[in-house]
């Protein structure tokens, strides 16, 4: 597995694993079978309600906790500073970690105004060895000064949703000049559509890939980080076999052409959309 490296220096894998709806003992079954089949960066959120099922599949599945990357996301019902703190706690109680090695804001919500004070707390968890690195998800550019204004503290990762239908080109561009890796959720976008998709069905045949594979290798080669879910061994094996063949520069241009101004599968615009 090729690696990424963070403004911080922290080394992430170029592939990670995404958790939402793997809940219970099926989801601790799913987890421990991507651990094993050789993901690294595992994916989660206190709003998934499954920390507690990822902190058990990573007992359970026999490798060292240092070898790990262990992500979770703040919800904005807790952006308090002081709620803050005390979630992030909750979150590392729920999963039986003693850290995180990736905690994020989940979405700015700009008409509550509390995510710089959600940012400092995170700041301060950092501090107090509670996490090693921090970061956001779906923050748009004015979110992202704001932090850097108030706080003079940038992320080292932007968490966004990313696939052929809505690439963020502009949004890419602002995080690779602040020195933010942009990762991407739901990187398959509504895969039952997507991988449908005439172009990258013909795309994907020339490079004797299947269209998930095609999609995810795009991704990598636009420096980004996709986390898939999968729960098949055999689509969990599948979306790390990515870094034996390369797309053509023309390739990468005829997948960008695919996104389109409204390409979010659920418009969720996080100017005005928000999760709490």
């Amino acid at each position: 597995m090729e690696n990424y490296v963070l403004s911080d220096g922290l080394r992430l894998p170029k592939v990670g694993f995404g958790t939402y709806l793997l809940n219970g003992a099926q989801g601790v079954n799913t987890i421990v079978s991507g651990i094993q089949a050789g993901y690294r960066l595992l994916d989660s959120a206190f709003n998934y309600e499954n920390e507690g099922a990822l902190g058990q599949a990573v007992k359970r599945a026999g490798i060292n906790r240092a070898d790990l990357i262990i992500t979770s996301k703040l919800p904005g019902r807790h952006y308090g500073f002081q709620d803050a703190i005390s979630t992030i706690q909750e979150s590392l109680y729920r999963a039986g970690l003693d850290y995180y090695d990736l905690y994020l804001l989940h979405w700015p919500n700009p008409k509550r105004g509390q995510y710089v004070e959600a940012w400092q707390a995170l700041i301060q968890a950092q501090k107090f060895g509670l996490i090693r690195s921090i970061g956001v998800c779906n923050f748009l550019p004015e979110h992202l000064d704001k932090l850097e204004k108030e706080t003079g503290v940038m992320p080292v990762i932007n968490q966004i949703e990313l696939h052929p239908y809505f690439n963020q080109q502009s949004q890419r561009d602002y995080d690779t000049k602040h020195n933010i890796l942009t990762e991407d959720w739901s990187p398959l976008g509504r895969a039952s559509q997507m991988l449908k998709n005439d172009t990258l069905i013909k795309l994907a045949a020339k490079y004797n890939k299947n269209v998930g594979q095609l999609i995810l290798r795009w991704e990598v080669q636009l420096g980004t980080l996709p986390i898939p879910k999968a729960s098949s061994p055999a689509r969990q094996a599948g979306n790390m076999d990515l870094f034996d063949f390369v797309i053509s520069d023309g390739d990468m241009s005829i997948i960008n052409s695919l996104t389109k101004p409204d390409g979010r599968s659920d418009n969720q615009d996080p100017a005005e959309y928000e999760e709490f």
